[in-house]
């Protein structure tokens, strides 16, 4: 079974073709490159690495609790699992359009139709390489969320139920986000942040106090019984 993702054959196969649109000069120094190129190609970026993971996206700014970050490696983790869903039925429907491509060759009688529909089958063939990398990059980034889940589960909030974290996530973002403001921020800007700010004090304080009356008609409760 031929290595996936390797392009080396495809890319030898296509310099041949750049003549169409290259000068002879540059596509001998294409050729002489190909080892380098398919190398660039396995290694190029395509999702967000660890660092980004870890200061881009669960900056504390933006997630100061480790409930926050948790809560947001599982969305994050969740859209790549849907992405690599996604993919892998588009690569099982073009695997049957490659099929049918290739019976479509064996039938075909025109030198042109056929010509074309070998050009047909060669892209496809790229697409697959293709979507074989990406989803391999999928893969380690479902990984590297499962990762950073597990490094930011300390014990201390709920893992099922996310708005029980946020109340407190919310107060603490919205503190930072105040401490941001400055003369130049604008008035709505301020409005905004303040506004949230306090709404949220304000249900922290409500929630507090219907704790505290719960508590005490339970103490009450316990004391007649």
């Amino acid at each position: 079974m031929s290595e996936k993702r390797n392009i080396k054959e495809l890319v030898d196969k296509e310099s041949d073709n750049l003549h169409n649109i290259l000068d002879p000069k540059d596509v001998t120094d294409f050729k002489s490159m190909v080892d380098e190129l398919r190398d660039t190609w396995n290694k190029k970026q395509i999702f967000r690495t660890e660092t980004e993971m870890r200061f881009s996206v669960l900056n504390d700014m933006k997630y100061p609790t480790k409930a926050a970050k948790y809560w947001q490696c599982v969305r994050e983790q969740n859209v790549y699992l849907e992405n690599l869903m996604s993919l892998s039925f588009e690569y099982r429907r073009d695997e049957v359009k490659l099929k049918k491509l290739k019976q479509k060759l064996e039938k075909e009688k025109d030198p042109l139709e056929k010509e074309l529909i070998q050009i047909d089958i060669d892209e496809k063939t790229y697409a697959k390489a293709n979507m074989q990398l990406i989803a391999k990059d999928r893969m380690r980034e479902i990984k590297l969320w499962s990762r950073l889940k597990k490094e930011n589960d300390d014990g201390t909030f709920d893992k099922q139920d996310v708005n029980n974290h946020q109340l407190e996530s919310y107060h603490k973002i919205m503190i930072n986000r105040k401490d941001t403001l400055t003369q130049a921020s604008t008035q709505p800007e301020v409005f905004n942040i303040l506004g949230q700010l306090k709404s949220i004090e304000k249900i922290k304080k409500e929630k507090l106090l219907q704790n505290n009356k719960n508590n005490t008609i339970t103490d009450k409760k316990d004391k007649d019984d």
